[in-house]
């Protein structure tokens, strides 16, 4: 059995990982990260590191790609395979430092809901928007996360490093898979990944958005077992 680590995104719980978590139980033993109780994606990383398994697979979506990328920087011999789901290696632009720091301005002044309702566009596939069921989901790992968590894990990911100089230092078996329609990390951040990682897999998903894991679970999960089976 492969202990598999899954880190979550920005306002994201293990519900993210739900749908890969109960398919993929046969061939790997899977960890939740704890992604929102430090102040920084360093301290992410070594917190997630000193409880995982000696060494372990990992998996992580947008913000959990970041802390993936510190993990194998900080423990790249313990981490046997890699999954870099709708992430990017890049740091912030200008215009998202800026979109951030407005959020956090909301957040701070009580308005934590309609931050995630304006957020909500850029998560999904734009016919997965009247989707009640995955916009439950969402909203739900959103309440679930709070306030002061989900500025805490913005203000990690706007301290960042620049993932794109240790790239290329990625040895394991590496999976780049994204949406084909997500907004926030596009098709294009992926294959600037995919084509600096030796050998790596890169996995383009039809009508998906950011959330790809809640949004094609079925064609993730695949993907993900493929990967985990090497």
């Amino acid at each position: 059995m492969t202990p598999l680590l899954l880190v979550p995104g920005l306002g994201c719980t293990a519900r993210l990982y739900a749908p890969q978590v109960a398919v993929l139980a046969d061939v790997a033993e899977t960890h939740i990260v704890d992604h929102g109780s430090h102040a920084s994606i360093a301290e992410i990383a070594a917190a997630a590191l000193a409880s995982a398994p000696p060494t372990f697979a990992l998996a992580g979506l947008s913000m959990g790609g970041y802390v993936a990328f510190e993990m194998m920087r900080q423990a790249p011999e313990r981490i046997t395979r890699l999954a870099l789901l709708d992430t990017m290696a890049r740091p912030d632009s200008p215009a998202i430092l800026e979109r951030r720091h407005r959020h956090l301005s909301l957040i701070a002044d009580g308005h934590y809901p309609e931050v995630i309702e304006a957020l909500l566009p850029v998560l999904v596939h734009p016919d997965r928007l009247h989707d009640e069921a995955l916009v439950a989901v969402i909203r739900e790992m959103a309440d679930d996360t709070a306030a002061e968590r989900f500025a805490r894990q913005m203000r990690a990911i706007m301290g960042r490093a620049d993932s794109r100089p240790t790239l290329a230092a990625i040895r394991c078996p590496t999976l780049v898979l994204v949406g084909a329609e997500d907004a926030l990390t596009p098709p294009d951040l992926a294959r600037e990944m995919h084509e600096a990682i030796a050998g790596s897999r890169l996995v383009v998903v039809p009508d998906c958005g950011h959330l790809s894991t809640i949004e094609r679970p079925e064609a993730v999960t695949a993907v993900l077992r493929a990967w985990l089976a090497g």
